[in-house]
């Protein structure tokens, strides 16, 4: 039997299977539905649905939404906290930032009880010595307290344990003996990087989730081997990158933004394979919309993101900026007669009003349902087999027409109207208010909705044109098959340019490529390659945010030839001159941090593989009645998938498949390229 790849991405409605035979590189994709709470049944169902023997399956890669749900709703486990005496209260202080820009006071309950944050006698000072050694007998007191006060997971918070870890790891040793479960996190081992807040925050956070992932990828990964899979089981990274599930159970808190990294990553790859190097994501599924720049081929990376006020994650991810205007985000009319969109979703149960499982109040899908633009002969996902236009209708009359005073149809053009206009906040969000012009970019939709939202994006926001890949609603689990495996890791140096220890810089350098190539050598995946990323974080003493200055570093035969002070000092001024434009004069050069990324380059399928044949007719199925601004237009409908390459359809059309719908508009026309995506742009007479 011929080996398989599968990824599998879990998202707030639907879960998506996309596996790839490696022999012939065909593929084939399903969408079922999300199960909740236990997501497992959903990732199982949706594998059964394509693969009936899991030993012919070589890996399995996984974006899972288990640790980003587990933090916005507050379902972690009951953590403790052991720290240094005096900073119980740190995790509640914060960085004295309100969630409301107006109030003197706003609410916040950190993840840990404050009855469950216990000091112990210790003190490291900020140069690394050792003013209090940490006393033992108060930290076994202290896990036994928390022990018996219901904990199920333990974060050991020192001050100053970047500089020194020693005091922290003698506290961890301790309490690791007697902790009946793994689940016990250290400040040192998750985020060795200065700044008490932020590493405090990163670690408990990682702990309050370790029991949950933990848990579930468990429970994935033994039914995966009951049904006789015996390959490898990966888990996607914020950053973009996989990781070993041994990985994932023990730095959960790098998932948080899992599933929409994979939608980047595979957007990315489907984009400079066609030739644009600069794109827009929009990733619309049916709870929320993600948005992702890509310029010149390379992801956005941010060092930290606070998942929800107060809940700050230092980990390096995807830039993604995340509003509720996805399928299900249900539409109401405020008191002041204003109509809104999100961000209370319907989410997959009960879903959409045309589901007919229960909600009774309009969503996006729902307008789009009405105005003709989804079949409701042939809903996606395979959960119905027909959709209620009729309660569709009255849901929205109810709910939107009847406080607005508009009529059915202008009723559900207004909800798209809103829903498209928030949609294009965020990507100039991204664009235009990061310095870059939206022209210059195509715009990707994908998701099981972004596709019918392409044309209006092009409209709203001035981007050129839209590629729409060959299977948009199921992008993100084509990036589990594509993602290489990466690891990153943190130092604080803090040190001047002149007086850096460059014998230590280069230890630290070695000993982060020593462990990432061991992570490597590790995992049973081949790789084509390995890359040795080494940047620093700087600034001019004086300065509070710093730039991030790569270096140009020697590694043969896995050994680090580390930078100069010479050549660190040039590196960091051609990085301040790029990013400000100008230098300071007599300014001192300081370091603060090491980032280091070591990545195997997993091997990547030919995406001609997917391309439909170079010939064939190019003739619609059936057409029907689709609503357009205000007036009905008599359209075609394409079985999409079916479209040879270099086929030329013009709007009003709709390409349907069965992982989403494509929309095009009256103006604009959809092009096949010679991957089978599709490239949606002005028609030639209004180009």
């Amino acid at each position: 039997m011929s080996a398989r790849m599968i990824g599998v991405d879990v998202g707030g409605t639907f879960t998506d299977v996309f596996v790839l035979n490696e022999t012939d590189g065909s593929a084939s994709v399903a969408k079922v539905p999300t199960t909740r709470p236990d997501q497992s049944g959903g990732f199982l169902d949706g594998i059964a649905r394509q693969v009936t023997d899991l030993a012919g399956i070589s890996v399995v890669v996984h974006g899972t939404t288990a640790g980003t749900n587990a933090l916005l709703e507050r379902k972690g486990a009951t953590t403790g906290v052991i720290c240094t005496e005096g900073l119980r209260d740190v995790l509640e202080m914060r960085r004295r930032d309100r969630p409301r820009t107006w109030g003197l006071r706003g609410d916040f309950e950190p993840v840990v009880d404050r009855r469950n944050r216990l000091e112990v006698p210790e003190r490291t000072l900020a140069d690394g010595s050792i003013r209090t050694s940490v006393d033992l007998d108060a930290v076994r007191a202290a896990a036994k307290q928390l022990k018996e006060q219901g904990c199920e997971a333990v974060a050991i918070l020192f001050a100053n344990a970047y500089a020194n870890p020693q005091n922290e790891t003698a506290a961890v040793n301790a309490v690791r003996e007697i902790w009946p479960n793994p689940h016990v996190s250290a400040s040192s081992e998750i985020l060795p990087e200065i700044r008490e807040f932020e590493r405090f925050s990163t670690t408990a956070l990682n702990a309050y989730l370790q029991p949950e992932v933990s848990g579930y990828l468990d429970r994935l990964e033994s039914a995966l081997k009951s049904g006789g899979f015996d390959g490898e089981f990966m888990i996607v990274q914020s950053n973009g990158g996989v990781m070993a599930v041994d990985t994932a159970c023990r730095l959960p808190v790098r998932t948080a933004l899992s599933g929409p990294a994979a939608g980047v990553i595979a957007a990315g790859y489907i984009a400079s394979s066609a030739g644009f190097d600069n794109v827009i994501t929009g990733d619309m599924g049916g709870t929320s919309f993600d948005v992702s720049l890509i310029s010149q081929g390379q992801s956005m990376l941010s060092p930290q993101t606070a998942i929800d006020f107060g809940m700050v994650v230092r980990t390096p991810m995807i830039e993604i900026t995340t509003i509720g205007a996805g399928g299900g985000s249900i539409a109401w009319v405020d008191k002041g007669g204003l109509l809104n969109i999100g961000p209370e979703s319907a989410g997959s149960d009960p879903g959409p009003v045309a589901y007919g499982l229960g909600n009774t109040r309009p969503t996006v899908t729902d307008a789009n349902v009405v105005l003709g633009r989804i079949d409701p002969q042939n809903p996606i996902g395979g959960k119905l087999a027909r959709l209620d236009v009729d309660a569709a209708e009255k849901a929205i009359d109810k709910h939107v027409g009847k406080p607005l005073g508009l009529d059915t149809l202008a009723a559900a053009e207004a909800i798209l109207r809103v829903a498209n206009s928030r949609m294009a906040g965020a990507i100039r969000l991204v664009s235009i208010e990061r310095g870059f012009d939206p022209k210059h970019f195509a715009f990707m939709p994908f998701g099981g909705g972004g596709a019918l939202h392409a044309g209006a994006m092009l409209a709203d926001v001035g981007i050129a044109k839209a590629i729409v890949p060959r299977y948009p609603g199921v992008t993100s689990a084509m990036g589990c098959v594509i993602a290489d495996m990466r690891q990153d890791f943190v130092q604080t140096i803090n040190s001047l340019v002149s007086a850096l220890d460059e014998d230590a810089l280069g230890q630290f350098m070695q000993a982060h490529s020593d462990r990432g190539l061991a992570m490597l050598e590790a995992a049973r995946t081949k790789f084509e390659a390995r890359e040795f990323n080494f940047e620093l974080d700087m600034a001019y003493v004086g300065q509070t945010h710093t730039v991030s200055v790569p270096l140009d570093v020697q590694v043969k035969n896995g050994v680090i030839t580390p930078p100069t002070r010479l050549e660190i000092e040039s590196a960091f001024d051609r990085a301040y001159a790029a990013t400000f434009g100008r230098l300071l004069k007599n300014g001192v050069r300081r370091i603060l941090n090491l980032r280091s990324a070591i990545t195997g380059k997993r091997p990547k399928f030919d995406l001609k593989t997917l391309a439909p044949p170079a010939e064939g007719a190019v003739s619609p199925k059936s057409s029907r009645q689709v609503h357009f601004n205000d007036a009905w237009h008599d359209t075609q409908i394409y079985d999409r998938l079916a479209l040879p390459v270099g086929a030329v359809v013009h709007g009003p059309a709709i390409l349907e498949q069965p992982d989403t719908t494509v929309l095009v508009e009256p103006n604009l026309q959809a092009r096949v390229d010679a991957f089978g995506n599709t490239i949606i742009e002005p028609t030639e007479s209004q180009s």
